[in-house]
């Protein structure tokens, strides 16, 4: 068995006697192992005793269990005639700083805790790793700590962040060569950041959104720095100025969602082209009876590759590995010959047979609403849903199609998509979007010119910023200015050097929005209840 020391774990301090080993506090009692002190007044070294104290410090646990230090503490006296001071107490600075009731260890450990829980949460945590402190305690130890002391930033990120959305915004500062945060600032002004940049000279490109603030922000305090606009801003200021144009328009939205609504494809007649009064149309099925057919297709199809690969004379393990299903399910389906339907043998019966020949009586008078009817027959005894009856509907209709002629309806009123679903279905693919979407895109380029050439200038756009095609960026301002898009050109225009860098350099706000989304948790696990120099401090000591 190995014996350990216990002055190991205590640099610079001798151990006297332990007390109380079994409680589950543990106490040590220790003396420093120098035989001097300095005065703390003249400096001069003094080794006769005055007098000693205890001094309680709280360390790290031992064992799981709370550890107490009582370090005694000396007073010596001053061996100098001509100093003020007679007597003075030796410092143990190895293991704790003047005055402090914790240990340099404990302080460390308290300091992590609080970085990573904040102060409630900490306290929690805290008791439970036998090293109990106070939520206001470890909210000092996170406002006392010193930041570290970091290089210079040559390429500055610069992004806003919500103290309470649409109200109070701060602006977080990152160096994107190191990706870690550098900085917080209290707001979002520009001679807010104007006064950091001063500061730092040493940034040489800023990364920003299209915010003009930052933009007069950077202009001042670096100008010498490149500016960089970030492309995704610049894809969502297209995507904004489209949905201005798509605003202006609503009376072609509504009359292309109506197009779309009545335009139906005519049925296909393998026998007769010109016929249509003849042909067998298939009825329609609802969309449990599809999927019923879908499954009972997939199962046919997985029991003839079962019947091939038993000829070929695979193995029933080897047949169940291969279709994903179960080896008695195997020689299940092959013993059978076919794969099962799942059909009751009492198909035909029903829970509805009770109360047939008085839905049928109303079908006849006319009433066709399967949730109506499922009422009626629920007030005279019916227990079973009403899904139930609403399918016996369908199938009543899909039998009789002409009975519905007799009643008069009014079709409901196409009612347009908003300004932002139009503007993402003109920008998508048209092989990506279903039969609906594709009449209704064909409609509104077809009924509004407008509409249709500013969808060829944000398509032109958007090419052109994800390709990094920077020749392109003149000719297209041009073009805006005479289209649609004469704000959002005018804007480029404007921002035209730093429009010009997004599509020649690399950087973005990427790994900025990162690091704000880093630190809303931070914020919100605070509960909102911390101040901005708290906030700093913790997203910067765990950058």
């Amino acid at each position: 068995m190995i014996t350990l020391d216990p002055s190991e774990f205590f640099p610079s301090l001798h151990i006297i006697d332990r007390i109380d080993p079994q409680i589950p506090r543990m106490t040590f009692r220790v003396q420093l192992d120098q035989e001097d002190a300095s005065c703390p007044a003249c400096g001069v070294r003094s080794a006769r005793v005055h007098s000693h104290y205890w001094r309680s410090l709280g360390n790290v646990p031992c064992l799981g269990r709370r550890l107490i230090l009582l370090v005694r503490i000396r007073r010596f006296r001053c061996v100098n005639s001509v100093c003020r001071q007679r007597t003075f107490a030796e410092r143990p600075d190895a293991i704790a700083r003047p005055r402090a009731r914790h240990t340099d260890r404990l302080r460390t450990l308290h300091h992590a805790v609080a970085l990573a829980l904040g102060g409630n949460a900490g306290a929690r945590m805290a008791g439970t790793m036998a090293i109990p402190v106070g939520a206001t305690t470890l909210l000092r130890r996170i406002r006392e700590a010193p930041l570290e002391v970091l290089p210079p930033t040559r390429v500055l990120g610069v992004d806003d962040w919500a103290w309470r959305k649409g109200q109070r915004y701060g602006t977080i500062l990152c160096d994107l060569e190191r990706d870690r945060v550098i900085d917080l600032l209290p707001d979002r002004r520009a001679e807010t950041l104007a006064t950091w940049l001063k500061d730092h000279p040493s940034v040489g490109i800023v990364v920003r959104d299209r915010a003009g603030a930052y933009a007069d922000g950077a202009r001042q305090g670096a100008p010498q720095a490149i500016q960089v606009a970030d492309r995704w801003h610049l894809l969502r200021n297209s995507g904004d100025a489209l949905r201005g144009v798509l605003d202006h328009h609503h009376r072609d939205l509504t009359e292309a969602a109506r197009i779309a609504a009545v335009t139906v494809e005519p049925a296909a007649n393998d026998n007769a082209p010109g016929a249509t009064g003849d042909r067998d149309v298939e009825p329609p099925v609802t969309k449990a009876e599809r999927r019923s057919l879908n499954a009972r297709h997939q199962r046919e199809a997985r029991f003839e590759e079962a019947v091939r690969l038993r000829e070929q004379g695979m193995t029933m393990c080897g047949i169940a590995q291969a279709l994903g299903i179960g080896r008695r399910t195997v020689r299940r389906w092959l013993q059978a010959g076919h794969a099962p339907t799942w059909r009751h043998a009492d198909r035909g019966r029903s829970s509805l047979d009770p109360f047939r020949d008085d839905l049928e009586a109303r079908w006849a008078a006319g009433y066709r609403n399967g949730s109506g009817l499922w009422r009626e027959i629920r007030d005279r005894g019916f227990a079973g849903q009403s899904g139930i009856v609403r399918q016996w509907a369908a199938r009543r209709r899909r039998q009789d199609p002409s009975a519905d002629l007799t009643t008069p309806t009014n079709p409901p009123k196409a009612q347009p998509p908003t300004a932002r679903k139009a503007a993402r279905l003109l920008m998508s693919e048209p092989d990506k979007l279903d039969e609906g979407d594709r009449r209704f895109v064909t409609a509104l380029l077809e009924l509004s010119p407008p509409i249709a050439r500013a969808v060829e200038l944000a398509k032109a756009f958007s090419t052109m910023i994800r390709n990094g095609l920077v020749d392109q960026l003149d000719g297209w301002i041009s073009a805006a200015e005479t289209g649609g898009f004469r704000g959002f050109a005018r804007s480029l225009r404007q921002d035209h050097d730093a429009v010009h860098a997004a599509l020649t350099l690399s950087w973005s706000t990427g790994p900025v929005e990162g690091q704000i989304n880093r630190l809303k948790a931070i914020k919100r696990s605070m509960y909102g209840r911390a101040g901005f120099d708290l906030l700093r401090h913790r997203v910067l000591a765990a950058a």
